[in-house]
């Protein structure tokens, strides 16, 4: 399995604690096992064959059905342990309301909860999978991208009001803009979106967090520059939206992690969920 994930007997021996010689004589005897040459070998490059292609993709599930069942055997192993980093508007819009579903599908897995900045940086150390706004994950990482986003601009019902219904530059230059730390390229899309990507506001105030800037929306404090779906997920009578104006984001919520650490039975139970839950 570490073979035909790394690419690299080097590798593979490495996260083995094996040398390499004593991992090339383990392939070589499962070939004789079998009967058929399952890699072909470029110094310590290895790449499947078709029959080894055949032989992976018949075997592999049936590893992951294994490590369930030892793990339901061993007393040491109640507890499965993910640490997890999670935005905080992501995690108590999208994820909490989520998590009882698969609490109840797998009981002994247990989630810490990580909402610290940066989450990416610490994935693979303090981290074993994040879920992070990007345009692209760094492809370092095994990424699942979970939606697509649109851009919306709003603002407490009274300040909505001032600005009106027909988008005016001299007005909105005259507003503060509020924007989220991570999403810088969402203004200049909506600007763009509205024919005004020459538009200056009186000020732009950035927020690292999406709750704050909700808040912020709803007190009137600004016009936020933000995700529909936090949006609308917010159910706040206290915001409007302005302008029927349809822009898309740059950014989407990812799921990442290590590609070695699918290999860990907490990623993979999580990873599997929410590549299928629609959050």
């Amino acid at each position: 399995m570490r073979i035909v994930r790394l690419g690299s007997a080097r590798a593979a021996a490495d996260e083995l604690g094996l040398s390499p010689s004593a991992l090339s004589r383990r392939v070589a005897a499962l070939e004789d096992f079998i009967g058929k040459r399952l890699f072909t070998r470029q110094h310590q490059a290895m790449r499947l064959t078709d029959d080894g292609q055949a032989f992976y993709d018949a075997v592999g599930p049936r590893f992951d059905e294994l490590a369930a069942a030892v793990e339901g055997q061993v007393e040491d192993s109640k507890v499965l342990r993910l640490h997890l980093g999670v935005l905080p508007l992501f995690g108590t819009q999208r994820l909490f309301p989520r998590l009882p579903e698969l609490r109840k599908a797998h009981p002994r897995l247990h989630i810490d909860i990580d909402t610290s900045p940066h989450l990416d940086h610490r994935v693979g150390d303090t981290l074993d999978a994040a879920i992070v706004l990007a345009k692209q994950p760094d492809p370092i990482f095994h990424a699942v991208r979970l939606d697509h986003n649109r851009v919306y601009a709003f603002t407490s019902k009274a300040l909505a009001e001032e600005i009106g219904a027909i988008p005016d530059e001299e007005v909105l230059s005259r507003q503060t803009f509020v924007i989220h730390t991570e999403l810088p390229d969402s203004f200049p899309a909506w600007k763009q979106a509205l024919g005004m990507p020459g538009l200056e506001p009186a000020a732009i105030d950035l927020f690292d967090s999406g709750q704050m800037i909700l808040e912020a929306a709803a007190n009137g404090l600004g016009v936020a520059i933000m995700h529909d779906d936090h949006f609308r997920r917010s159910h706040d009578a206290r915001l409007a939206k302005l302008f029927e104006v349809e822009v898309e984001s740059p950014y989407s919520y990812w799921f990442i992690c290590r590609p070695h650490a699918l290999e860990m039975r907490s990623v993979r139970i999580f990873h599997d969920w929410i590549s299928k839950a629609g959050l």
